[in-house]
């Protein structure tokens, strides 16, 4: 469906209709799913205004797999947690751990197929069962180490004296934020190993 090399140009017209400028034909949100789970790069551009609305498209895949499959990746907990950091100070930060904690997660499929297949053998029952649950602590465990450095690069100092009791409280709220973040995350490992069973 894409050019061998460099990024396929879509445009989005007017009519909602999306045209592959590398196949020269019209494809669905559907195609661009598949695209983008073949690993083919793509960028989305509006046809009249030239603006690139990549970001977009891609946030409407997602509302329409989770609509659609019935087998959602993401949690109401999550949604719930990633609006309400919307304008809030985490804002920036954010995307960056998002991308860094889906890449990590991503770049050990591999790994974690090879150590499932190892612990529960061909066995087509097996393939179907959850991560063992140590596994994706480990994972849970890696990423908000990676959080946390991230949070004192913005905070160097916070951690280096003890603070009134608002300071205390708001360690003990950002605590209680890390450990939704591991439950958040174990969830997303879940559904991604069901899916990909």
């Amino acid at each position: 469906m894409a050019k061998d090399s460099g990024t396929v140009t879509i445009k989005k017209y007017a009519n909602r209709r999306l045209y592959n400028t590398g196949t020269s034909t019209y494809v669905t949100l559907d195609d661009l799913a598949v695209m983008v789970k073949k690993g083919e790069d793509f960028v989305v551009l509006d046809a009249k205004s030239g603006s690139d609305i990549t970001h977009s498209v891609l946030t409407q895949i997602i509302f329409e797999q989770e609509s659609k499959t019935g087998n959602t990746l993401l949690p109401v907990s999550f949604l719930r947690q990633l609006i309400a950091i919307y304008g809030d100070q985490l804002q920036m930060v954010v995307p960056s751990y998002l991308e860094h904690s889906m890449a990590a997660l991503t770049g050990q499929q591999d790994q974690l197929r090879a150590q499932i297949t190892k612990s529960y053998g061909d066995n087509p029952v097996a393939r179907n069962m959850q991560l063992p649950i140590q596994m994706v602590e480990e994972q849970v465990r890696r990423n908000t180490e990676m959080f946390q450095k991230a949070m004192q690069m913005f905070s160097p100092f916070a951690l280096a004296h003890a603070g009134t009791p608002e300071e205390e409280q708001k360690k003990s709220d950002t605590s209680k934020d890390i450990d939704d973040l591991k439950s958040q995350l174990k969830q997303l490992q879940d559904k991604i190993n069901a899916i990909d069973s």
